[in-house]
């Protein structure tokens, strides 16, 4: 295939990434106006927002000139960052796996053009802080002491005014104690709401990738269980141990074995995190059946 037939193509291709880069920017900038704190106080445009529409413009705007894996890479080591991951910062072992989301946020800024930050941010529940972040990943492996109120509060702001929150079980237990503990604090910040096993049909299995699977360093759950705030999925619940599958040591070597399916498996875990983050900004726009055909083609 020719240089100038490949970029073409590959230019064809990149024109729904484009899309999705800019509708997340709009997206969460719009939502990020409503994520009100304490008081009745706006929430704090923080200077991620204020870059995230700038900074995908420049980066779609090198992909679609030069489609590359290097310059890729070369744009995932020194783009400014617009958007970050936050762990919940919690009484407990909240961050079991700290190689984990790092990698995640990697693979994001080499597969998308979200520039996400490399370093991975910790969000104490019962503070503002926590409205800086459109989605927030809560880790661990064993009990802990329940969520103090002022936390209980801020996390049922954030998830009503459009935040989204992943609980990844770091011990691969469906009914381990961390997933009760964190089940028993979801029961007091959403009393009259129950968490669901999320439809194989729901827009997360296709916001980026395609999937029809679940990944993890375990298959503890061959599903992934949610809660829905006004018919939006806004807490994902995973007992796979989804970090655990994703973790690299400093040499680059994996840091876990995965149970069954090896590589295969590690990738679905990072499909299904791309999707995660794209959902999070995006939220359901991807139900447009205009999208089907060409995520059909081009995301398996």
């Amino acid at each position: 295939m020719s240089l100038l037939l490949e970029a073409h193509l590959t230019t064809a291709q990149t024109g729904e990434r484009r899309k999705n880069g800019k509708k997340a920017a709009l997206d969460w900038q719009r939502r990020s106006n409503y994520l009100a704190v304490e008081k009745g106080t706006r929430y704090r445009q923080s200077r991620m927002q204020h870059h995230l529409y700038s900074a995908m413009a420049v980066a779609l705007t090198l992909c679609t000139t030069w489609p590359t894996t290097a310059l890729a890479e070369t744009f995932a080591e020194q783009a400014e960052p617009d958007f970050a991951l936050a762990l919940v910062r919690y009484q407990g072992s909240y961050n079991p796996r700290p190689n984990g989301l790092a990698r995640l946020a990697w693979e994001i800024r080499r597969r998308t053009s979200i520039a996400v930050d490399l370093e991975v941010a910790a969000a104490d529940p019962a503070t503002d802080v926590i409205f800086e972040y459109p989605l927030l990943v809560w880790q661990g492996d064993t009990d802990f002491p329940p969520l103090g109120e002022a936390a209980v509060i801020r996390l049922r702001r954030h998830l009503s005014m459009g935040g989204t929150l992943l609980v990844d079980a770091a011990d691969g237990l469906a009914d381990g104690a961390f997933l009760r503990a964190v089940k028993r604090d979801l029961a007091r910040t959403f009393p009259d709401k129950s968490i669901e096993r999320i439809p194989s049909n729901h827009v997360l299995y296709k916001s980026y990738y395609l999937l029809d699977r679940h990944g993890g360093r375990v298959a503890a759950q061959p599903f992934l269980e949610g809660l829905f705030v006004e018919n939006r999925l806004a807490v994902v619940i995973s007992a796979n141990d989804l970090a655990g599958a994703m973790a690299r040591d400093e040499f680059g070597q994996w840091e876990y074995d995965v149970g069954a399916g090896g590589m295969a498996t590690r990738e679905t875990t990072f499909r299904l995190g791309v999707n995660l983050v794209m959902y999070a900004l995006c939220l359901d726009y991807k139900e447009d059946q205009v999208h089907i055909p060409f995520i059909l083609q081009r995301r398996r």
